[in-house]
Formats: C-alpha cells, structure tokens, sequence
C-alpha cells in the first residue's frame, strides 16, 4: 500500500513539472516568433528610409528571416502590418515608417516562413518594396 502511495505521488509530481515545462516552452517560443517578426518590420522600415532619403535611383537588397504561422503582411498607409498566429490566438502587430513606402503589386512579400530578399526602391514620391 505504501508502494502505491509513493507512485501516486510521483506521478502527480511528474505531470505537474511537465505541464510547466510545457506552458513555459509556449511562451518562450511565442516570444522568440515575436522578436523575429519585431527584427523582420524594423528591417524593411530602416532600409526604406535609408534608401528614401538617400535619392531616387537608389536601391537595396535585404534578407530577412520570417518564422512560420504569418498569416499576413501588408503595407497600408506607411505601415508595415503583420497579421500571425501565437498559442494565445490570432494578433496583429504594426510597424509605421517616417516615409512614404508601398508594396510593389507585382511582387508582393509573401507570408510564408523563410528567409525572405526584399528589394527597396527610392523614387520620387516613396520607397518601394518588392519580394524577390
């Protein structure tokens, strides 16, 4: 009987210390997909504005990575919006720029995971991004 005490025990001492482990590596991996995301905007926002405010003909070449569970990216009104997926649910995050940018129509940033090359094109009204 004292056997099957001590075993019952363990064994709710066990599930429990999983299940903390568990919840914990959720966090922490929703945060590192966070930071990523944060790395992946800040990126393409810096780039275009140095390549707007250095001129018109000027041109530059990014890679970046994008982990999974992006469901969309979109550039509304000098905003870089970034629609993804963590354990707690669906967030949307946004990143403005202090100039003009647009996505390019004919190359759009697709939401998929990877390492992405983006192109940044300065012309006279705003910076244009691209997916290579």
């Amino acid at each position: 009987m004292e056997f099957l005490i001590l075993m019952g025990f363990l064994t709710f001492v066990i599930i429990g210390i999983l299940a903390i482990g568990y919840y914990y590596s959720g966090t922490t991996n929703d945060r590192i997909k966070s930071s990523q995301i944060g790395s992946f905007a800040n990126k393409i926002i810096s780039t275009s504005e140095t390549v707007f405010y250095a001129g018109e003909p000027s041109k530059a070449t990014i890679s970046a990575r994008l982990p999974e569970g992006i469901q969309d990216i979109e550039i509304i009104n000098n905003t870089v919006v970034i629609t993804y997926y963590l354990a707690t649910g669906q967030n949307k995050i946004s990143f403005s720029s202090n100039v003009p940018i647009a996505e390019d129509s004919t190359a759009e940033i697709s939401s998929s995971s990877g390492i992405k090359n983006l192109i940044i094109v300065a012309n006279s009204t705003h910076a244009v991004i691209s997916q290579n």
